[in-house]
Order: C-alpha cells, then sequence, then structure tokens
C-alpha cells in the first residue's frame, strides 16, 4: 500500500545523505534516470535508488506516494525537458512538428526510461503544459474543437509510439541491435528473386532505409493530411 506524501513545505531534508545531497523531488528524478540507464527498467527498485542517493529507500516515501508516482515523474521530465527545448516560431505546422521531434528525442536520450513510461499519463504539471501547448496551436490555427482533439490524440500517441518502438531497439544489447540492422543484408537481399521479387527489387533500398526511424517521415504525412483538410474546411 501506497504510503502518505509529505507535504510539499515539510520534504526538503534538511541534512544531506550520506553521499553529500540535499534531496528533492528533481534530484531523485535525474538519479533514477541514471539508474535506468545503468540497470534497464527492472532495476529500478526503492533499495536501488536508495543506494544511489545515499539515503534509506524509505525516504523516497516523502516524496512520492510510491514507485509508480516516481515512473510518472520520470516520464513528466522527459516531456518536460522536450518543451523546454522547444523554440515555437508562429507556424503551427512547423510548431507541431519540431515539438514532436523533441519529445521522440527527449525520450530516446533515455531509452529505459521511454520503454518503461512511453504509455503512461502522468496528470504532472510538465505534461499539461505539452497538451496545452499542443491544443493551443491546433485551436489557434482554425481547428474545430472536435478536429483539434482528434489531431491532438494522433500527434501525441504517433509520437509515443515511436518513441517506445525506436527506444526498445536502443534497449538492446550492441551485438543483439547490430545483428538486426544487419538482416536486412544478410537475409532479405539474398532471398531469390523468383520468390521474392518485390523484396528482391527493393533490398538495397530496405538495407538503406529500415535501421532508421520512420517517426519523421510519418509525422510529416500526419501533419500534411491535417494542413489540407483544414485548408479545404476554410
Amino acid at each position: 500500500m501506497a504510503k502518505n506524501v509529505v507535504p510539499d513545505g515539510e520534504r526538503r531534508r534538511r541534512r544531506p545523505t550520506r553521499s553529500g545531497v540535499v534531496l528533492s523531488e528533481s534530484v531523485i528524478v535525474d538519479t533514477a534516470l541514471r539508474v535506468l540507464r545503468g540497470h534497464g527498467a527492472s532495476g529500478l527498485t526503492a533499495r536501488r535508488l536508495g543506494a544511489a542517493l545515499g539515503a534509506d529507500p524509505s525516504t523516497l516515501y516523502r516524496y512520492f506516494a510510491g514507485m509508480d508516482d516516481l515512473v510518472r515523474a520520470v516520464g513528466d521530465e522527459l516531456v518536460g525537458r522536450a518543451r523546454e527545448a522547444w523554440r515555437p516560431a508562429g507556424d503551427w505546422h512547423a510548431d507541431l512538428r519540431d515539438l514532436g521531434l523533441a519529445i521522440h528525442a527527449s525520450y530516446l536520450e533515455h531509452p529505459h526510461a521511454a520503454v518503461l513510461t512511453a504509455s503512461r499519463v502522468t496528470g504532472r504539471p510538465r505534461e499539461i503544459a505539452v497538451d496545452e501547448a499542443i491544443l493551443g496551436l491546433l485551436r489557434d490555427a482554425g481547428f474545430p474543437d472536435a478536429g483539434a482533439v482528434r489531431l491532438y490524440h494522433a500527434f501525441i500517441d504517433l509520437t509515443l509510439a515511436f518513441a517506445a518502438l525506436d527506444a526498445g531497439a536502443l534497449t538492446l544489447g550492441d551485438d543483439e541491435r547490430a545483428a538486426d540492422e544487419a538482416m536486412w543484408t544478410s537475409t532479405y537481399a539474398r532471398l531469390p528473386a523468383d520468390e521474392y521479387p518485390h523484396i528482391a527489387a527493393t533490398a538495397h533500398l530496405l538495407a538503406a532505409r529500415m535501421p532508421h526511424s520512420a517517426y519523421p517521415m510519418v509525422l510529416g504525412v500526419l501533419l500534411d493530411s491535417a494542413a489540407g483538410q483544414l485548408a479545404r474546411s476554410r
């Protein structure tokens, strides 16, 4: 059962931990990201996190209701970093594309955290700020509310789905990932043309493209389609 969280004003530890760190939510989230990078999603435990902070594991519950609450905070951190890196210029199409790429890149910087959090709804302030920004871009561009919500839904799910997919590949070991990428030349490129004529004809193109993310292309298709619908509605 989750423990009671200490009120905001009482959370900060007065004395440094054994490692000399004064705890806060942001310090714990940053440490959780380091633990995830080193040990993967299954390695993020209160005991390991407490050891990394130089604090008793129970101290974490002064800041978070439980480990799931911490996972949501990690997801909120990744989205928040993308929002901070984003520089809107006043064109909804370009701004939404840039925001999507920023979110995707933020998740890929922490692939284990991405796999753990991409499917979660955090309900935290930084995620809420991004959702507000997206809906604001679309409504200000002239999309009716129902259309803005549909496009928001497609945009955010597309972005997070690709973040999880591409991050999943990055969590593989170097040898596993190299073997997967080599499959396009070691197997697909050697398939008999009489049995697989279409693969044989495009094998060199598949080998060049498939190791890379399709997210930028698919995002462009989504936004171009939305722009066309908006223009026709006018």
